[in-house]
């Protein structure tokens, strides 16, 4: 809104809706984090340090303290794009005007898309978070006028196709109220990293990341689950990497595999060719990381 990206003409404070602030643990062992807790206490929160490690380094990794004592965990999914083209009304951005055609794909490119992308837009989302709840099976529950319903993280954001103006599978007349973090999922919590790549040491958006979570036990993999951060307009999951990793011994020569046949399908655009290899590399580290813990 300060940019003039966007001019809603109402706003509308949920801060007050002080039960969609809770972190509490259900009775089926679900840990639900509310929409409207802060990314702080999220990180912090004891459950998520002991239980998901790998949520609470996302966040850390994001933003600055200050912003992330503000942040809430809905505004985090609901992030729109850091494309410097959406920022700047005076170039075309089919994101920001549809139809008016996208600056970024024959102009400076070297932060965009290297999955997913389409002709109409090459954005990527910006979220360290988002990437973690991808990996850990997240839902997210949403309230609305047809009533609650529950969305596989996955399935929540969009990849731009035809339409990249609409970022997520959110409803108009819907809120998210929760995102939930699965039993299931506190198997990774003693193998998995969270490794941002990025130009300064704080502070700074990742040009590439991985979330890496491995269930280890008897000396293979039972159970992979790998992500990634700064090449897609939404979370990318590896799955074909996790697809490689599950029932294999965690070596080197496997993560390298893992991480090949992942890449491979990469496309890179005139200044961000160099995110491919960063990308390869930086799934072996994340993996070797998680393995080692």
């Amino acid at each position: 809104m300060r940019e003039g990206v966007e001019k809603p003409d109402v706003l509308v404070d949920i801060n007050r809706l002080d039960h969609l602030a809770r972190i509490e643990e259900l009775s089926d062992g679900v840990l639900r984090l509310g929409a409207l807790a802060k990314n702080s206490e999220t990180a912090n929160h004891p459950l998520v340090r002991e239980h998901y490690p790998l949520l609470s380094e996302a966040i850390l990794a994001g933003a600055s303290a200050q912003l992330r004592n503000s942040a809430t965990n809905g505004g985090n999914l609901m992030q729109r794009t850091r494309c410097y083209y959406f920022y700047d009304t005076a170039m075309p951005c089919n994101k920001r005007e549809p139809g008016s055609g996208c600056g970024a794909i024959e102009g400076f490119n070297r932060i965009h898309a290297i999955f997913g992308a389409s002709d109409k837009c090459i954005a990527t989302h910006p979220s360290d978070m988002c990437v973690a709840l991808s990996a850990l099976d997240a839902t997210v529950q949403v309230a609305g006028l047809q009533g609650s319903r529950s969305i596989q993280f996955e399935e929540f954001h969009r990849l731009p196709k035809e339409t990249p103006q609409v970022d997520t599978n959110l409803r108009h007349d819907e809120l998210i109220t929760s995102i939930d973090l699965p039993l299931s999922s506190r198997a990774y919590a003693d193998h998995s990293y969270y490794l941002k790549v990025r130009d300064r040491a704080s502070y700074a958006f990742a040009l590439v990341s991985v979330a890496a979570a491995l269930d280890i036990q008897g000396g293979v993999i039972r159970r992979a689950r790998v992500a990634m951060g700064g090449v897609a307009h939404k979370p990318w999951r590896c799955k074909q990497s996790e697809a490689i990793l599950t029932g294999a011994k965690p070596d080197i020569s496997v993560f390298m595999e893992a991480a090949e046949v992942e890449m491979r399908h990469a496309r890179g655009y005139e200044h961000n060719y160099f995110k491919i290899e960063l990308g390869r590399r930086s799934i072996v580290r994340a993996l070797s990381i998680a393995r080692n813990r």
